[in-house]
């Protein structure tokens, strides 16, 4: 073997990954269980607005159209919101963080293992409020959109994973 073919194996060796987690929003009601409100809401709009036209309040049951049409809405932006996702991984050599908004653009953050320092601000009721990876003059959020449970699993994985890889000196 040459030495350029072990110095490749070595770098490859190097950047495996020690940390690697897809964060994803939660989201509690899924395309079923939409359909069904959906369906439900649309029949209770329609007979109700109906009985209203047909009772001669008009305004009424044009007002129960347009409840049904912001609900719609506010499920149509809060699942499009749901398709953002955060990509996170830990290497030898690299901090990844790779952030996709719902539109599909990536930002991507990478940091020196040894220098990124990890924060997280918690408070005594709602546990972890934020959480913060910085190094190098540069500073992004991670997981903002995570339920606390969640926030907490991954503070400690993260954690140890940052601390895995700057004891292997």
């Amino acid at each position: 073997m040459t030495r350029r073919a072990r110095e490749g194996n070595v770098d490859r060796l190097e950047d495996n990954p020690v940390f690697a987690a897809e964060l994803t929003p939660y989201r509690s009601l899924g395309r079923k269980g939409f359909r069904i409100l959906l369906a439900v809401s649309g029949a209770v709009c329609l007979l109700h607005g109906l009985f209203f036209m047909a009772t001669g309040a008009w305004p009424i049951g044009l007002f129960f159209g347009l409840d049904f049409f912001l609900l719609y809405g506010a499920f149509w932006l809060n699942y499009r919101a749901g398709r953002a996702r955060e990509e996170v991984t830990v290497s030898r050599t690299n901090v990844f963080i790779r952030k996709f908004s719902p539109a599909g653009r990536m930002v991507e953050h990478r940091f020196n293992p040894f220098w990124t320092r990890f924060r997280v601000r918690r408070h005594q009721e709602y546990g972890i409020t934020s959480m913060h990876v910085c190094g190098e003059g540069r500073l992004t959020d991670v997981g903002s959109f995570l339920n606390p449970d969640d926030r907490e699993s991954f503070a400690k994985a993260f954690r140890g994973a940052l601390a895995t890889v700057k004891q292997r000196i």
